[in-house]
């Protein structure tokens, strides 16, 4: 158990030591007034004037239509992928509906999955579409996040940057560059880097088998770094050639927290108010920790109705203790929920466990930090959620004393916060209500594994990890049919764009907005009370929106599991 505490505070302190180091250089990134040469060489290629200031509006469409073309691009690579060279294997095209739910996936940072890649897709479609876009999906976030800290930290002011000259700058020196040294520590690990599509191997029992190999290295670091989430294999990092070792482990795990955590030191610095960006650090980590600790418990303790079938639990020479199905014996309990926490915190996806397979509080964890969808969160878009909240927070303060609420020296005002509450409201309205269609569906009920609160849990999983833009699965669940490919395909698209755009204009509503000088009746968004009305409020407003759809679900089975009952 000690030991298992100790595996928790260092990564922790990994993450916080570095918060400073890629804060400071992700600010450099946004703010620099200088182009490198193949940035300058990128701006002529694609007809753009790096010198343009764009609103909110301007912005939002650059980035919307780009999106919209990146991902017809992916979608037409995967359509015809069996008419395409470059696959000893002739693996066949996808189908309209699944290769829609891939394109929307990969380009909205979901990176669900309703197919295993290493059957489905030939190496030039790994590289050409599904690298690609998670490569461009994760810069989008970043640079949203990017152009919105600008926008906040504006004295006055109607523009929040360049779109195109942000997505070049993030794409040339932050993703390119932590990739390629990333992809090196994993090929020293054991990762395959390879063109050939597979190799033929004797095992110990002297039969032949086929293994299917790619360039697996370069596929896992944007996979992390980018919080995308998506896996080279359907068994994602669970495959040994995904995450051969305990230190790739450590790894994807770190480069999972590394930007959404650095982003809070980023907007301190942009703002010039430091203290507030520590504060939203703060507010990340103590949400992450409950949720830690709430999975290990519940994982380590095992369940108590195999107890009473006589299945031993305890830790001891030869067992780890606790509930070890669908899990990995050389990563153990703590490094399993580790993993489970960090991977649905940052919106990530990644799995080295079946989550299907946790206790029903185990299982809650992952579902309840997707649905609020701020703890970290994925790439640039946590920071912007958890600031949806905080002037949410600032909002209910200001209303509750009779004063005009502030944010950063702005006044928020009716404007701001209706495109505060589409925000808001667009989450749990896409995920609620697909699941409740889909609930009434009679196709679903073939899809399901389990019948009963725990197929409700894997319906209600695979809608919130599709709206959060997450991508982990519970597993057990066919998701491969035309209705749920399609739906969740909008459900991935729903969480990206009507959460993302909304506040971008919230962006530039307070660009152009003079500051207010500070007074004694002005609300600290700063200091430890703030920081604890923010989780407050976060949690709060979280579990009421979704309270009825968890007790259908993971808090029922929980229950059950207590009285002997197992679904």
């Amino acid at each position: 158990m000690f030991s298992n505490l100790i595996q928790f505070i260092v990564i922790l302190a990994v993450m916080t030591a570095l918060v400073a180091v890629v804060g400071k250089w992700l600010a450099h990134v946004f703010t620099s007034p200088h182009h490198a040469l193949p940035e300058r060489w990128t701006y002529r290629l694609l007809g753009i004037s790096p010198d343009e200031a764009m609103s909110w509006s301007r912005y939002g469409l650059a980035l919307l239509l780009s999106n919209a073309a990146m991902m017809l691009l992916g979608y037409l690579i995967l359509r015809v992928q069996g008419f395409l060279p470059f696959d000893a294997l002739g693996r066949d095209s996808q189908t309209p509906d699944l290769a829609f739910n891939t394109a929307a996936s990969f380009i909205t940072n979901t990176n669900w999955q309703a197919y295993s890649g290493e059957s489905s897709l030939s190496n030039f479609s790994q590289m050409a579409a599904i690298t690609f876009l998670m490569t461009v999906g994760a810069a989008t976030g970043l640079v949203a996040a990017g152009a919105f800290m600008r926008g906040l930290g504006r004295k006055s002011g109607g523009d929040i940057g360049n779109f195109w000259v942000d997505i070049t700058r993030v794409i040339y020196r932050v993703l390119l560059p932590l990739c390629f040294f990333m992809a090196l520590v994993y090929v020293w690990q054991g990762m395959p880097q390879t063109l050939g599509a597979d190799a033929w191997v004797t095992t110990l029992e002297g039969a032949h088998q086929q293994l299917i190999l790619g360039p697996v290295a370069s596929f896992e670091t944007i996979k992390h770094i980018g919080t995308n989430g998506g896996g080279f294999f359907g068994m994602n990092a669970a495959h040994p050639f995904e995450n051969p070792t305990p230190l790739t482990n450590t790894l994807h795990m770190l480069s999972m927290l590394l930007i959404p955590s650095a982003l809070t030191y980023t907007f301190g610095l942009m703002i010039a108010r430091r203290r507030q960006g520590w504060a939203f650090f703060a507010a990340f980590l103590v949400m992450f920790v409950g949720f830690l600790a709430l999975v290990y418990n519940a994982e380590q303790s095992g369940n108590p109705f195999f107890a009473q079938a006589g299945v031993d639990q305890r830790v001891s020479a030869d067992h780890p203790g606790g509930n070890m199905e669908g899990k990995e014996m050389r990563f153990g309990i703590a490094q399993t929920s580790m993993f489970a926490t960090v991977t649905t915190a940052a919106t990530t996806g990644s799995v080295d466990s079946m989550h299907d397979s946790f206790t029903p509080l185990g299982g809650l964890v992952p579902i309840a930090q997707m649905m609020l969808n701020n703890v970290f969160g994925g790439e640039g878009v946590g920071l912007i959620n958890l600031i949806t909240y905080a002037i949410l927070t600032v909002f209910l303060v200001g209303m509750m004393i009779g004063r005009t609420p502030e944010f950063l020296g702005k006044k928020i005002e009716a404007r701001e916060m209706k495109y505060v509450m589409l925000a808001v409201l667009a989450h749990p309205f896409s995920i609620l209500g697909f699941t409740a269609l889909a609930a009434v569906v009679p196709a679903t009920m073939e899809s399901l594994a389990n019948m009963g609160p725990h197929g409700f849990s894997e319906v209600l999983y695979a809608y919130t990890s599709g709206t959060a833009n997450n991508g982990s699965a519970f597993a057990g669940f066919n998701a491969n049919t035309p209705f749920l490919n399609t739906t969740i395909g909008f459900a991935m698209l729903i969480g990206r764009f009507l959460t993302l755009l909304p506040m971008l204009a919230v962006a530039g509503c307070l660009a152009a907005k003079k500051s207010v000088p500070e007074s004694a009746a002005t609300l600290s968004t700063s200091n430890l009370t703030f920081v604890c009305l923010l989780v407050f409020v976060n949690l709060v407003v979280g579990g009421l929106t979704f309270l009825p759809a968890l007790a259908l679900g993971p808090i029922v089975e929980h229950l059950h599991m207590l009285g002997g009952t197992l679904f």
